[in-house]
């Protein structure tokens, strides 16, 4: 994977050489990796502490690890391996490669190890706030400086990532009691804005290259609507959540995605797996922002269907985005093998029982749970056997990248 090793002048320290290494080529390869162990590995160990089969960590303990892991671990790898290869082709501007990516990486995964390594709590956060501002760092040049200032709100985002970080280990500090639950869902909401703003611009493009003469409609209006609901929505969640003007924000914000998607859709989006996967992960997106709001008006319970969101709108999304850049960007033909079939089955299959099956029949709770976690668990894990060869190892038509 790695070069011989290097040095510059005799009786330097021996370097690796990590510009040549396939893996380093482009952001998604190593983030892409990361994303997928994380998320087999993260709900593993969470079932495991369920079962009392493996100890807590020092820092953010029980739920609150569990939920800053998905969303600052395993998401924000997805980000950073979906930015660092996407600004660059927006822009037409570089991102870090070989070793500046590497150390990106290795910052990532110093703040995924710290809360298990008994250090100081403070030393812990310390770490693992430091790769936000790091990504931000590393894509600020592009998003400012390329052609389209649109581009420049992923800035922003990446402030109101950072500062709900740091809510979340205020908390574990005890420094700010409450502080976790609202930077989980400032996360959460962030991610859903996201998933709005860049599905808007690859869905109608990847529905064109993929089917001939396909014509999916994009409203103008409609989409700066949906840009205005969904910033309305992410201030009243945070300033009032539960709230009903969260509610009802929340409920027009879904049904806006079911009217962008009847202007994207060509029925044989059905039959095209690449694109299947993703038209199920923003129908789940809509499912999941209608089930949010209802509480807010009926006896649903708070946040009842988060994991119509997390998993049905975010885990389906993110699979099917990281499974088509994998196949796309290393040279290989637009095509779902058996097993990533399989996978993308599995992912739908999680969704409807850790989403839906608690409200259905919450008696039985801790199996929805359980089944659904063992679910995520064969998605990712399916993904990896099927994609880990493709990105650690060159592209087969010798182009870069």
């Amino acid at each position: 994977m790695f070069e011989p090793w290097t040095r510059r002048h005799r009786g330097a320290a021996a370097i690796p050489n990590f510009e040549s290494a396939p893996v380093l080529a482009l952001g998604f390869r190593p983030f892409f990796l990361a994303a997928g162990a994380a998320a087999v590995l993260d709900v593993a160990i969470w079932l495991a502490m369920l079962r009392g089969l493996w100890p807590q960590p020092s820092h953010l303990v029980g739920i609150a690890w569990h939920a800053h892991e998905m969303l600052f671990g395993y998401l924000v790898a997805v980000l950073a391996g979906f930015l660092l290869t996407a600004v660059r082709n927006w822009t037409g501007m570089p991102t870090a490669t070989g070793g500046r990516l590497a150390a990106l990486l290795g910052l990532w995964l110093a703040g995924r190890l710290a809360p298990w390594l008994g250090l100081p709590p403070w030393i812990a956060a310390l770490v693992d706030l430091a790769f936000l501002p790091a990504l931000a760092w590393a894509l600020w040049r592009p998003l400012w400086h390329g052609p389209n200032p649109v581009n420049r709100v992923f800035l922003a985002v990446f402030a109101g990532m950072i500062l709900a970080n740091a809510l979340v280990h205020l908390d574990a500090l005890g420094l700010l009691p409450g502080g976790a639950s609202r930077g989980h869902r400032l996360m959460l909401d962030l991610m859903v804005l996201v998933i709005l703003l860049v599905s808007g611009r690859v869905m109608p493009f990847f529905i064109r290259s993929v089917i001939a003469d396909a014509r999916p409609r994009t409203f103008v209006p409609l989409e700066r609507l949906n840009f205005v609901v969904a910033t309305a929505f992410l201030v009243a969640d945070v300033i009032a959540p539960f709230g009903a003007i969260a509610g009802v924000l929340a409920v027009a914000l879904g049904l806006i995605q079911l009217a962008r998607l009847v202007g994207w859709h060509d029925r044989r989006v059905w039959i095209t797996p690449m694109l299947t996967v993703l038209q199920a992960g923003l129908l789940w997106l809509a499912l999941g922002l209608i089930l949010d709001g209802l509480p807010a008006f009926t006896s649903m319970p708070a946040r009842g269907a988060l994991h119509a969101l997390t998993i049905g709108a975010i885990g389906v999304l993110t699979l099917g985005m990281m499974a088509r850049v994998a196949v796309g960007h290393t040279g290989r033909a637009m095509e779902a093998s058996a097993l990533t079939l399989v996978a993308f089955v599995c992912i739908n299959l999680a969704a409807v029982l850790r989403g839906l099956g608690p409200l259905l029949d919450p008696a039985r709770y801790h199996i929805w749970l359980m089944v659904g976690g063992i679910g995520w668990i064969l998605a990712f894990g399916l993904f990896l056997w099927v994609h880990a060869p493709m990105l650690v190892s060159a592209r087969p038509d010798g182009r870069p990248g």
